[in-house]
């Protein structure tokens, strides 16, 4: 019988990570228990190779514990993010950049302490919302899939 350990995490590359950090807005796609997804745009942070996206204080639909997402992340806690450029007068400019990984709710107090720091310090709008009482996501990195078209179209 052999036994076969498990690959680390990929390592976002400097340019993946670059592309991320000037990104303002993210697409994050759950699934339910019956497999039905569920996208919506998000702000985030990128720590180490962690993503972290507040429910904030922007109107929803019912209690922030109760939204979809989080309902889904705990029937199915594989999840995508999605970057992405679209210009569509220079189709030399599109590129994408998918993060798959594993979600959770984030319960430790540091870490909850250091993602709304670096999300306040990304988004000032957050400056004034209580994050510190509303769940935070956190993604952890299991995959990186990239697309570039000035690598495909020259």
């Amino acid at each position: 019988m052999t036994s076969t350990t498990p690959s680390p995490p990929p390592s976002l590359s400097a340019h993946q990570r670059a592309f991320i950090e000037v990104q303002r807005v993210a697409r994050l796609a759950t699934v339910d228990a019956e497999g039905r997804p569920h996208i919506v745009p998000i702000c985030f942070c990128l720590i180490g190779d962690h993503l972290y996206t507040p429910i904030d204080d922007k109107p929803k639909r019912g209690a922030p514990a109760n939204l979809r997402r989080i309902r889904n992340i705990t029937a199915n806690p594989d999840v995508q993010v999605v970057f992405d450029v679209y210009d569509d007068r220079d189709w030399t400019n599109l590129r994408y950049l998918q993060v798959r990984g594993i979600a959770s709710v984030v319960d430790d107090a540091a870490q909850r302490t250091s993602a709304i720091a670096e999300l306040r310090a990304r988004y000032s709008q957050y400056e004034h919302m209580s994050l510190e009482e509303r769940p935070i996501i956190r993604v952890a990195i299991e995959r990186v899939v990239e697309w570039i078209a000035a690598e495909t179209m020259a």
